[in-house]
C-alpha cells in the first residue's frame, strides 16, 4: 500500500477529544468568548485534557475583530458567517506550486483569544467555508505559552473548494523555538519541557479578484485544544448504546482506483481519507453534480471518489490526507464537518446511535487487527455501527472491492489502534498513534449528542444540543519520517 510522503509527519505529542461537552471548570475560566453549539469534548482535566471550541453564530463572529468583513445571518436555519464587505486593500499572492503571481482583495477576522482551561500540547484547527470561482481563504492560529510569549501567526492552511484559482496547501518549515507546523497540527515540540499552549486565536483572511462581487463565506472556524499523555494501550470500553446499531452509508473501496489520476497522492490506493469522507457525504444524501464529474473518465467507476481525492488534496503534503482539509470539502455540501478527538468507542456509539458516522483514523500493523489483512502507518475508515455485542462496524475502504468495505472488527483492538498516541512498528522502533482523531459531518439541523460528560457541561451553552432520540433518525441514502502515516495517505 502507498505510503505517505514521509516530510509532512511529525510526532503526535498525544491528544484526545471528545466530541460533546466542555466541563464546568473549564467554563469558568476568565474572559472566554460566547460557545457555538457544537461537538464539546466531554473531559475531566486529569484524565482527558481536551477542548474544541467554534465560532459559529453571529455572537460569536461579533465578539472578534472584523477588518473589511461583515457578519451574515445564518441561510435556511443554518449558522450565521462572515464574508468580504469592503476590503482591506490588495495585496499579491505567488502561488508556490504553479509558480502564478495575482493580484487579490482581502479582507480579515480575527477571534478573540480562548483560553481551553489546560496547557495543550496540538492544536488542530478546521473550517467551513463556500469559496465561489476567484476567492478564496487563508487560515491562521496563533497559541499563547504558558511561559509568556506566544507562538507566529501559523498558517493552517490556504484553501479554495475548486483547484483553478490556486492550489490547495498547508505550509511546511513553520516553527519556533517551542512549536512547529506538521501539515494540519500545531505540536509542542518537546512535551517534557513543560511549556504549554494555554490560548489560543485564529485568524481568517478572505481574499477575492480585484473589483469582483463575490466573496468566501465562512460559516465556522473551530480548534481542537488536547494534551494526551505517551500511551501504548487503552482500557477496554464496556459496550454501551450503540449496540445493534448500524448506519447505512454507500461502501467505496480505495482500491479500485489504484492507478487513477496519480497527481493526486499517487493514485486511489492511497484515497483511504477522501474515500471515506465520500462514503459519509453521500449518507447523508449529496454527491457532487453531473457538471462537476465532467473531468472524470466515464470508464472509471465510482467517479465521486476521484472527485473527492481531487477536492481534498493538499499540493504541499501531496496527498489527500489533510485533516481539515477534508472536512472543509464535506462542508462545501452545506454539512457542519470538523476534526476532533474522541476519548472512547463510547463517545463513538452515542454518535452513531443520533444518526452520525465517525471517521477515524488508526496505524497498526497485521497482526493488530483480525480481518484487516493488511498493516499500515495510517489509515482513514468510518464506523458505521456496532454488533449486538458491541463489536465495530467499519466501513473501510482498504477493501479489494466495495462490496468487501463493510467489515467487523473486535471492539478492543480497535479502540487500541485508535486510541493510542505510541504504537510499535514491524522493526519494533516507536512510532505515533493519531490519539482517537476523528471527522464528524452532519446536516446542520440534526443535533451533536452529549458525551458521557454530558453531566459537566457547559451552563451557559444556550444551544446545548439535547440527547438522541430513541432510535437514529431516518436517512436520505443508503510529518517527520517517523512512518505515523497519522494523516492517512496509506491504505
Amino acid at each position: 500500500m502507498e505510503q505517505a510522503p514521509p516530510t509532512r509527519r511529525a510526532a503526535l505529542a498525544g491528544a484526545l477529544v471528545a466530541a460533546v461537552a466542555t466541563s464546568a471548570a473549564s467554563a469558568a475560566s476568565a474572559a472566554r468568548p460566547a460557545r457555538a453549539a457544537a461537538p464539546r469534548p466531554g473531559r475531566r482535566a486529569e484524565t482527558a485534557p481536551v477542548d474544541y471550541h467554534a465560532w459559529t453564530r453571529a455572537s460569536d463572529w461579533q465578539t472578534g475583530t472584523a477588518a473589511g468583513v461583515r457578519v451574515e445571518p445564518g441561510r435556511l436555519g443554518g449558522p450565521a458567517g462572515i464574508a468580504v464587505d469592503r476590503p482591506l486593500g490588495t495585496a499579491a499572492y505567488t502561488d508556490p506550486h504553479t509558480g502564478t503571481t495575482a493580484d487579490w482583495e482581502y479582507a480579515t477576522w480575527t477571534s478573540p483569544g480562548y483560553r481551553p482551561g489546560f496547557g495543550a500540547t496540538e492544536l488542530v484547527a478546521s473550517w467551513n467555508a463556500e469559496t465561489p470561482p476567484g476567492t478564496w481563504i487563508e487560515v491562521e492560529l496563533q497559541g499563547r505559552y504558558s511561559t509568556g510569549g506566544t507562538t507566529p501567526w501559523y498558517v493552517m492552511g490556504r484553501w479554495a473548494s475548486g483547484d483553478g484559482d490556486l492550489r490547495r496547501t498547508s505550509v511546511d518549515g513553520q516553527g519556533d523555538a517551542h512549536s512547529a507546523v506538521s501539515t494540519d497540527t500545531v505540536s509542542i515540540s518537546d512535551p517534557a519541557a513543560g511549556v504549554r499552549l494555554v490560548a489560543h486565536r485564529v485568524r481568517v483572511t478572505l481574499r477575492r479578484r480585484p473589483g469582483s462581487t463575490a466573496t468566501p463565506r465562512v460559516r465556522r472556524i473551530g480548534v481542537m485544544a488536547s494534551a494526551l499523555p505517551d500511551r501504548f494501550t487503552v482500557p477496554a470500553s464496556t459496550p454501551g448504546e450503540g449496540r445493534g446499531v448500524e448506519l447505512p452509508v454507500p461502501r467505496y473501496s480505495q482500491e479500485i482506483h489504484k492507478g487513477q489520476y496519480p497527481q493526486y497522492d499517487s493514485g486511489g490506493e492511497a484515497w483511504c481519507s477522501p474515500a471515506s469522507s465520500q462514503m459519509a457525504i453521500e449518507y447523508w444524501g449529496h454527491r457532487p453534480s453531473p457538471a462537476a464529474l465532467a473531468w472524470v473518465d466515464p470508464s472509471y467507476a465510482d467517479p465521486t471518489v476521484c472527485h473527492a481525492a481531487r477536492s481534498t488534496y493538499d499540493s504541499q503534503y501531496a496527498g489527500c490526507g489533510n485533516w481539515p482539509f477534508n472536512a472543509a470539502y464535506a462542508a462545501s455540501y452545506g454539512l457542519d464537518a470538523l476534526v476532533t478527538r474522541l476519548r472512547s468507542l463510547g463517545d463513538a456509539e452515542r454518535l452513531i446511535r443520533a444518526g452520525i458516522p465517525v471517521i477515524t483514523s488508526q496505524s497498526f500493523l497485521a497482526d493488530e487487527l483480525d480481518g484487516a489483512g493488511y498493516g499500515t502507518a495510517g489509515h482513514l475508515m468510518a464506523v458505521i455501527g456496532f454488533t449486538a455485542s458491541g463489536d465495530v462496524i467499519a466501513n473501510d475502504p482498504a477493501s479489494p472491492t466495495d462490496s468487501a468495505v463493510r467489515r467487523i472488527y473486535r471492539r478492543h483492538q480497535f479502540e487500541t489502534i485508535w486510541l493510542r498516541t505510541r504504537r510499535h512498528d514491524a522493526a519494533g522502533q516507536t512510532r505515533t498513534g493519531s490519539g482517537g482523531i476523528a471527522y464528524l459531518y452532519k446536516p446542520p439541523s440534526t443535533p451533536w449528542p452529549p458525551t458521557s460528560a454530558s453531566a459537566e457541561a457547559d451552563p451557559d451553552l444556550a444551544e446545548r444540543p439535547h440527547g438522541p432520540s430513541s432510535s437514529p433518525p431516518p436517512r436520505v441514502s443508503p510529518r517527520q519520517s517517523t512512518g505515523a502515516g497519522r494523516h492517512g495517505s496509506t491504505g
